[in-house]
């Protein structure tokens, strides 16, 4: 009885898709707390959701690198990065400051609903300079993490987190508390 508040076993018997979230970020070397950090969560996903880095190397950013029209150009490179990393058919979600904000419990239910569909999640997490145009007008969807702006390395963490949270939910474990 969902009114009671108690927890629902999981059916051993239902069979739920297996797929793959694939995390594209721009940006290698990161700190050991950032890659322990995400190492952590991708770790702890069941089999049947299982967390992928895909680290995209960034354009050089070196002198003489400035104006619009040099950043368009190094976002048009990662961009082709992203792509070429990338399973081909897999759905796209771009982290974005203007990107829409989900609850953790919308979050699961979006993965509930894409398990559905049978095809893989990538999760693109753009450089410094954001991602191009281009990429954002090809994504399935554009995601806000917060309001704040957060270094991409913890945004990693962040998300790692929150799919981890997500996909607890939805097999009933205690990680997540309403």
């Amino acid at each position: 009885d969902g009114a009671s508040g108690a927890r629902r076993p999981r059916d051993p018997t239902v069979r739920r898709a297996a797929m793959k979230f694939h995390v594209a970020a721009v940006g290698h070397r990161m700190p050991a707390w950032i890659r322990d950090g995400f190492e952590e969560y991708a770790r702890r996903m069941p089999r049947d959701a299982q967390i992928v880095l895909k680290e995209i190397k960034p354009e050089n950013r070196g002198r003489g690198a400035a104006g619009a029209k040099a950043v368009a150009g190094m976002l048009a490179a990662e961009h082709r990065r992203i792509n070429a990393a990338l399973p081909d058919g897999c759905r796209r979600i771009v982290l974005d400051e203007r990107g829409r904000a989900f609850s953790t419990r919308q979050v699961a239910d979006n993965i509930s609903r894409w398990r559905q569909d049978g095809r893989d999640v990538a999760f693109i997490i753009g450089s410094a300079d954001g991602t191009s145009d281009a990429l954002r007008q090809e994504a399935d969807g554009l995601w806000s993490l917060s309001p704040l702006t957060l270094p991409h390395g913890l945004a990693r963490v962040v998300l790692a987190e929150q799919l981890y949270r997500a996909v607890a939910m939805l097999n009933n474990h205690p990680y997540h508390r309403d």
